[in-house]
């Protein structure tokens, strides 16, 4: 699903950043969609493209085989810009050539531009630009002239104006270059014409038709976490097909603190979702009996949400379509550059198993937008802020918190000391600064002293991590008097914890979960 607008086609070559351009473009207010290289300019012509943008990548277009694409991309009649390998593709593709560079260039540079209308408006004429690259372009092709240039790199930004198109061997999708957002912005607004209009309000409406086009008269079944992802989808397809629209939420008892009653309660009491309450504590609970291992427990805990939730979408008779919370990095994730399978990041299935097993066709109303945007949906909705910004949370629950056997008391003792932890971070106005926080009950006891008394008790792990997408993670650095707060309160509070840890491990090496 798409809005009206029309979309900026970003080409992927492997690049580590091709994320990143698309984020940049949206920020634009401009929809932007992240294609293999390899597809063909008839496969792009149909996404009617505003404009394309060719990534970087790790290649030399120097070497045997080196990744190209369509020729005809070049003759589709909107604007291309090319960004570092982009850039010299295009020198490569169109006449020019391309030569190892005497002297490399990674890192900081100082970009001095000589055009300051369209593609450039705005920028300093001499601004910093982030450079990563080992080839240059050596001579320009026919109709090209150089607008920019560092001090290692005499064609650092070339444009051939009449048939608009551009290159620049810098980055400036990345933090480090400074005016980099506002150029993008130049070439989405500037020279590909768009409006700048796309909209969390925008994508309500174009989604809403969507979904109604691509339903029609079926029924919608939604496994409902109670995270922000499935969520925020519950509310979008109740929007579009109202009490077609059937919502199971399962209470497997490894849930946090009050989150079957926040469920409930906003779900069902609030936006007058069809939603169906399942609790299968016990049968968890007796499924994970002797188990500590942490791949057995993700395997129970998934085999028997699997059994559960058959049942309840066999009583409900007729369903047509499974609905799932698949965003755009999945979706990325789950295709590689190439196209082709052997080089796939990872394959994404959030419910594993299920579309193929229940003969059900697959409805995914998120699968182009990033976690941020999927924040400002949920906003745009009107789902309350406890939900739209919480902390992720992992399909397993508790149990891979719970370190060593799950059993009830511990589950207990843990639902506990989370809840202290959460409510001292949001009391010191700390919670949106965190990507995630968690307490991990630890399978070792400690000696200790409470009430003048020896006690032999459990030992609790905090944990609280920075991280804008999960794939590394730093530890947060708290104010001592709030980790001091915690440590108190769980050791005063919480029966059967005696110590308190907090782990300053960063992703690589440690993972965000300990299971």
């Amino acid at each position: 699903m798409q809005d009206k607008q029309r979309p900026i086609i970003v080409l992927d070559f492997g690049a580590q950043y091709s994320k990143l351009i698309a984020r940049r473009v949206r920020d634009a207010r401009v929809f932007s969609l992240i294609l293999p290289y390899n597809v063909t300019a008839a496969e792009i012509r149909a996404h009617d493209p505003a404009g394309v943008i060719l990534s970087g990548g790790p290649a030399s277009v120097l070497a045997p085989g080196a990744p190209k694409p369509d020729p005809g991309v070049f003759t589709l009649g909107v604007p291309v810009l090319g960004i570092c390998y982009g850039c010299q593709l295009i020198a490569d593709m169109l006449g020019g050539a391309v030569e190892a560079s005497g002297r490399r260039e990674y890192g900081v540079a100082h970009l001095e531009h000589f055009d300051g209308r369209g593609f450039f408006a705005g920028v300093a004429e001499y601004t910093q630009v982030w450079m990563s690259h080992g080839d240059a372009v050596a001579a320009l092709p026919p109709g090209f002239e150089t607008t920019g240039a560092t001090e290692n790199c005499a064609h650092a930004a070339l444009a051939d104006e009449t048939r608009c198109i551009y290159g620049v061997q810098f980055h400036p999708e990345v933090a480090h270059t400074p005016q980099g957002g506002r150029i993008l912005a130049n070439f989405v607004h500037n020279i590909c014409g768009c409006p700048g209009d796309w909209t969390m309000g925008s994508f309500v409406e174009s989604a809403t038709a969507a979904i109604q086009e691509q339903v029609g008269d079926g029924r919608v079944l939604l496994a409902l976490s109670g995270g922000v992802d499935s969520s925020v989808a519950a509310v979008l397809l109740h929007r579009a097909l109202g009490q077609r629209l059937t919502c199971v939420f399962v209470n497997n008892g490894l849930l946090r603190e009050g989150e079957p009653e926040l469920v409930r309660e906003v779900f069902r009491d609030h936006f007058q979702i069809d939603l169906r309450y399942v609790d299968a504590e016990d049968r968890f609970l007796n499924r994970l009996a002797g188990v500590s291992d942490p791949e057995e427990k993700r395997k129970a805990i998934g085999n028997l949400f699997i059994e559960v939730f058959d049942e309840e979408a066999e009583a409900l008779g007729q369903v047509d379509f499974l609905a799932q919370g698949t965003l755009y990095p999945d979706v990325i994730e789950s295709v590689s550059a190439t196209g082709g399978p052997s080089v796939t990041i990872k394959s994404h299935h959030n419910v594993g198993g299920l579309p193929e097993r229940m003969n059900l066709k697959l409805l995914e109303p998120l699968r182009e937008l990033f976690k941020d945007e999927v924040r400002a949906l949920g906003a745009e909705l009107g789902l309350p802020d406890a939900i739209v910004w919480r902390h992720p949370f992992p399909g397993p629950g508790l149990a891979v918190r719970c370190v060593g056997e799950v059993t009830k008391p511990r589950l207990a003792t843990l639902r506990a000391a989370d809840a202290i932890f959460i409510e001292e971070i949001r009391n010191a106005g700390l919670y949106r600064d965190i990507w995630q926080a968690l307490v991990c009950l630890l399978p070792v006891r400690s000696v200790g002293v409470q009430g003048d008394e020896r006690t032999y008790e459990e030992v609790c792990s905090l944990r609280a991590v920075t991280s804008e997408d999960a794939m590394t993670a730093d530890w947060f650095r708290f104010p001592p008097e709030v980790l001091q707060r915690v440590s108190n309160r769980i050791c005063n509070e919480v029966k059967h914890i005696n110590r308190v840890l907090y782990d300053v491990t960063s992703k690589p090496p440690g993972t965000i979960e300990w299971e």
